[in-house]
C-alpha cells in the first residue's frame, strides 16, 4: 500500500445485504462472522425481547431479521464495508443465495472512519484515539502526531542518561519479555521514541544524569543560556503550528471545498494570518520594512477572510458582524498565545536541567568529603534521578499531550467522525459443541 493511500481512512461503500427471506438468518450468520460490516442499527420498534432462553448472539441476529426491509420473498439491511472487502463479502454469502448489493451514499451522511495503521503508526494510534475519531474526510494524522509527541517530550525531558532507560524501556516492550508488561507493548514506540529524541536533546544541552560532564554540549547549556532556549522552544512551536495548518487545509479541502478552506480559521485565512504574523515579527528582528510591510498585507487579507467566513456562521446583519467581529479578535489573540505557549518547551527544559543541577551538586558535595559522604552520595545520585526521572517524565508527558491537543490538533480537526465498527459474532461449528 502507498504512503498517499495510509494517509487517508479507507474508503468505504454504502451496501444492501440482500437475501431470500428464508435464508436471512443464514445470510446474516456469514455476515456476522466476516466481521467487515457494520449494519445499521435496528429500528426500536421491531427490538422485543427475546423469547426463551436465547443468547445475546442469537437475540442480535433475530433483532436483525426483525428489521429487514422485506420485498416479497426478498429480505435487504443496509450498512457499510470498505470497499476492498466487498467481492469477498459476496463470494461468501453467494452460496447461501445471499448477496452484497452496492448503494449510493446518503446525501448529508458521512460513512464511518477506519483507518489503516501499520508499524509506527499503528503504536501511536491511542493518541489520537484518545481526542477522538477521525473525520471520513480528513487525512490520518496519526504518524505526524506521534511524532510530533515524541519531540515535544524529548525537549522537555532532556538528558542522555535518562533517554536511553526510557529506549531501553520500550525495546523491552516491544520484545514481550516482561510478562506483566505485555498489555503495553502496543506503545512501544511512543516510550522508544521519546527515549531516542531526549538522548538527542540531551546532547545538544551536554546532559548526561545531569551535568556531568560525560558528554559534551554540542549547543549550549540550558541554565547558562535560558533566553535562547526559550526562543528556541517558540520556534519550534511555530514550525509544529505551520504543519498542523498545513494538514488543517487539506482536511478544509477535503470536507467542503476550496470556499470552506479559504475562510475557515483553521484553514487558509487561519494560514495566512500565521504566517503574516511570522512575516512581521521576522522583518522586526532582521530590520526589513519590506518584508514587513508584506506581513502586514497578507495579515489584512487573511483577517478579511476570517471575517467573511465568521460573519456567513453568524447569520449575516448587524448581531452578525459584531460577532464576528469579536471572534476574529479571539482568532488574533490565541494565535499569539498558541505561539507563546511552546515557550514550555524550554521551560520545563529548564526545570529538568535545574533539578539534575541539584542532584549532581548534592553528589559531588558529599563525594569530596570521602568515607561515608562519598557511600551516601551514590545514594543522592540514584535516588536523585530517580526522582527527577519519575516526575519530569509526568509532567514532559502532559505537557506534551497538552500542546498536541489544544495548540495542533485545533488546526488538524473542525469535528469529529464516527468510528467503523463492524457487526462481528464468531461462527461457531455446532457439531463440535
Amino acid at each position: 500500500m502507498r504512503w498517499a493511500e495510509r494517509a487517508e481512512p479507507a474508503r468505504m461503500q454504502r451496501i444492501a445485504i440482500v437475501s431470500p427471506q428464508p435464508a436471512l438468518r443464514r445470510t446474516l450468520v456469514e455476515v456476522a462472522d466476516a466481521g467487515v460490516v457494520q449494519l445499521d442499527p435496528p429500528d426500536r420498534d421491531t427490538v422485543t425481547p427475546p423469547e426463551g432462553d436465547v443468547g445475546p448472539a442469537e437475540a442480535e441476529i433475530a433483532g436483525f431479521v426483525r428489521s429487514a426491509v422485506v420485498r416479497g420473498q426478498v429480505a435487504a439491511l443496509a450498512g457499510w464495508t470498505p470497499n476492498l472487502a466487498v467481492s469477498e463479502l459476496d463470494a461468501r454469502l453467494g452460496p447461501g443465495g445471499g448477496s452484497v448489493v452496492p448503494l449510493p451514499r446518503p446525501r448529508g451522511v458521512d460513512p464511518p472512519t477506519l483507518l489503516r495503521h501499520a508499524g509506527l503508526s499503528r503504536s501511536f494510534a491511542p493518541l489520537v484515539a484518545t481526542y477522538g475519531t477521525v473525520p471520513y474526510a480528513d487525512l490520518d494524522p496519526t504518524l505526524l502526531a506521534g511524532l510530533a509527541y515524541v519531540v515535544m517530550f524529548g525537549v522537555m525531558f532532556a538528558d542522555t542518561g535518562h533517554g536511553a532507560l526510557l529506549l531501553l524501556a520500550g525495546l523491552l516492550l516491544r520484545s514481550g519479555r516482561i510478562r506483566r508488561a505485555r498489555r503495553l507493548r502496543p506503545v512501544w514506540a511512543f516510550v522508544a521514541g521519546a527515549g531516542l529524541a531526549s538522548m538527542m536533546a540531551g546532547l545538544l544541552y551536554g546532559e548526561f544524569f545531569g551535568p556531568t560532564h560525560v558528554v559534551p554540549v554540542l549547543w549550549l547549556s540550558p541554565l547558562d543560556h535560558p533566553v535562547p532556549l526559550l526562543l528556541a522552544g517558540v520556534g519550534l512551536g511555530a514550525v509544529l503550528l505551520a504543519v498542523a495548518y498545513g494538514v488543517g487545509v487539506a482536511n478544509r479541502v477535503r470536507e467542503g471545498g476550496w470556499p470552506l478552506a479559504l475562510y475557515a480559521p483553521s484553514g487558509l485565512a487561519g494560514a495566512g494570518l500565521f504566517l503574516a504574523l511570522g512575516l512581521i515579527a521576522g522583518g522586526a528582528y532582521g530590520d526589513l520594512p519590506v518584508v514587513i510591510w508584506i506581513g502586514s498585507l497578507l495579515a489584512v487579507a487573511a483577517l478579511g477572510l476570517a471575517f467573511i467566513g465568521f460573519l456567513a456562521v453568524a447569520g449575516g446583519g448587524g448581531a452578525g458582524a459584531s460577532e464576528a467581529f469579536v471572534e476574529m479578535v479571539d482568532l488574533v489573540m490565541r494565535l499569539g498565545s498558541n505561539v507563546v505557549s511552546f515557550a514550555r518547551l524550554a521551560a520545563f527544559g529548564l526545570t529538568h536541567a535545574a533539578l539534575s543541577l541539584l542532584v549532581w551538586d548534592g553528589t559531588t558535595g558529599l563525594w569530596r568529603r570521602g568515607g561515608v559522604a562519598a557511600a551516601l552520595a551514590l545514594v543522592v545520585f540514584v535516588v536523585g534521578n530517580a526522582v527527577t526521572f519519575t516526575l519530569e517524565a509526568v509532567v514532559a508527558g502532559i505537557q506534551a499531550l497538552r500542546l498536541e491537543y489544544y495548540e495542533l490538533f485545533s488546526r488538524v480537526f473542525a469535528g469529529q467522525g464516527r468510528p467503523f465498527e463492524p457487526w462481528h459474532i464468531p461462527l461457531v461449528d455446532e457439531e463440535s459443541t
